[in-house]
């Protein structure tokens, strides 16, 4: 089992691909139904209350010398733009609805992941094929043949060739062959893709006009348009200077710029090691999928580890796998029972890690009730992390056998510790377990102070960024069975 479905067109296959490698396995779903057997949308994927809906149109723009181009453009712009767009807004309205979505035609499989449809966040994507080649023959000066967007007031009615005008009120999202995988690949996380996209519709509302090239354009000004004072990307000018402005317009060629800087190459290549996160992630998905997930927690219904490790974006996934990796292969070689512990902090506020690790003798991990003890001592350390840490909200528990003595077998233990209310007794009682243990308690615990940036500026000359090569022929815990220099290292 590899997926929940398969999309029906190749460039419906191709959408669904990347919404897993976003979204994951859990959370989207190719093709569901609405309670009378018509397709909802092409793509479905739902993390929290944000909703996304995809709409996957192919449809070639031909070029026929003796026809006029705009007939040609107005006929493929309402088939392939305006039908989608209104199909859009009606599939909004369903879910807002309440009415059921369901996984086939027959509606016998309920759609499994819910939400709060009256306070759901829901983004309405088309992706429309076709008009690429005939963008780049009419105009030279096309670096990508991609359509040009414009949230503004408009009725709908025709617009010049390769350019279409969306209502900056209901605005739905458009992309196209050329920067769909573009966009997909570079805001590959749901907190990456999700903050995007919001801040799309809050530019298009606030201006008059927001104007571009391509999406590839408006995803290159976005990323390299960051406000200090918010913490945030944004679209537009930053701070007190966006009263003064009516509209935006981005020009062409800002991604091809952008993605030719060497921090963006950089920062691509320190992302790699980011990856580790993401199969850890996967791997305990599609156990999930497969029935073959111990414990009692319903990811795909979220309060749960995993759930908390996706909402990571993409460059706190780099720290936390250089992290985690480092403190694998830290691992001390001595002794026949060790433990180590490392707390890590997560993204979001007052939030934090704490990863386990164990090497135990082989007599001791072949008994039955091993995991669970296992588990046991991980919902100590994370209680031990919660007093040592009052502030903490939530605690993630990761706890695995350290892979340079697991003998090549892999497995992990989740634990999510929703703690922000702690009581005395809840505190008292966790103390005591730890009494025999000392999490967070040792001579030996070390405290490292690291900052964490989305673009990583290259090394300077006679330096490097590389990590100590120490350890690099160990086994990769990512449960590949390959050494982690083949694997992650870089």
């Amino acid at each position: 089992m590899t997926g929940n479905s398969s999309g029906v067109t190749a460039t419906e296959r191709l959408l669904a691909e990347f919404c897993e490698r976003s979204f994951l396995k859990l959370w989207s779903y190719p093709n569901p139904h609405k309670d009378d057997g018509h397709e909802l949308c092409d793509l479905l994927a739902v993390f929290g209350d944000t909703v996304f809906i995809f709409f996957d149109r192919e449809n070639e723009l031909p070029d026929i010398t003796d026809k006029d181009p705009q007939v040609l453009w107005n006929r493929w712009k309402r088939n392939v733009i305006d039908r989608q767009v209104r199909t859009a807004h009606g599939a909004e309205r369903y879910i807002r609805s309440g009415r059921p979505i369901f996984l086939d035609a027959k509606c016998e499989k309920p759609f499994p992941v819910p939400f709060d449809k009256d306070n759901a966040v829901i983004h309405k994507i088309i992706v429309a094929h076709g008009a690429k080649e005939a963008c780049e023959r009419a105009s030279p000066q096309n670096v990508y043949g991609s359509l040009a967007i414009a949230y503004t007031e408009t009725d709908g009615g025709p617009t010049h060739p390769f350019h279409i005008e969306i209502d900056r009120h209901n605005p739905v999202h458009v992309l196209d062959s050329h920067n769909m995988p573009i966009v997909l690949r570079e805001l590959d996380t749901v907190t990456d893709f999700s903050a995007y996209l919001e801040e799309k519709v809050r530019a298009a509302a606030a201006f008059d006009y927001l104007s571009y090239c391509g999406e590839e354009d408006l995803l290159g000004h976005y990323l390299m348009n960051y406000d200090a004072a918010t913490n945030r990307h944004v679209i537009g000018p930053r701070g007190k200077d966006h009263s003064r402005v009516d509209g935006v317009m981005i020009g062409e060629g800002e991604w091809r710029d952008f993605v030719q800087t060497v921090v963006y190459k950089n920062t691509k290549n320190e992302d790699r090691i980011s990856y580790f996160w993401d199969q850890l992630i996967q791997r305990t998905c599609q156990n999930s999928l497969e029935g073959t997930l111990g414990g009692n927690s319903n990811i795909a219904r979220g309060e749960s580890a995993i759930h908390e490790m996706v909402k990571e974006p993409r460059f706190m996934r780099r720290g936390l796998s250089e992290k985690m990796l480092t403190a694998v292969d830290r691992f001390p070689d001595t002794g026949s029972f060790t433990r180590q512990v490392t707390f890590l902090p997560s993204f979001k506020p007052n939030v934090g890690y704490v990863l386990l690790q164990l090497r135990v003798p082989e007599a001791i991990r072949a008994t039955a009730d091993f995991r669970e003890k296992r588990q046991t001592l991980l919902e100590i350390a994370c209680g031990a992390a919660k007093n040592k840490f009052p502030n903490l909200v939530k605690v993630i528990g990761i706890g695995i056998e350290n892979p340079k003595f697991s003998g090549g077998t892999v497995s992990e233990d989740f634990i999510l510790m929703p703690c922000e209310t702690w009581t005395d007794e809840t505190k008292a009682y966790y103390e005591e377990l730890n009494r025999n243990w000392n999490f967070f308690g040792t001579p030996a615990l070390r405290r490292f102070n690291d900052r964490v940036t989305q673009f990583v500026q290259p090394p300077r000359a006679g330096k490097s960024t590389q990590p100590s090569p120490r350890g690099r022929n160990a086994p990769c815990p990512c449960g590949s069975g390959r050494k982690f220099k083949k694997c992650h290292g870089r």
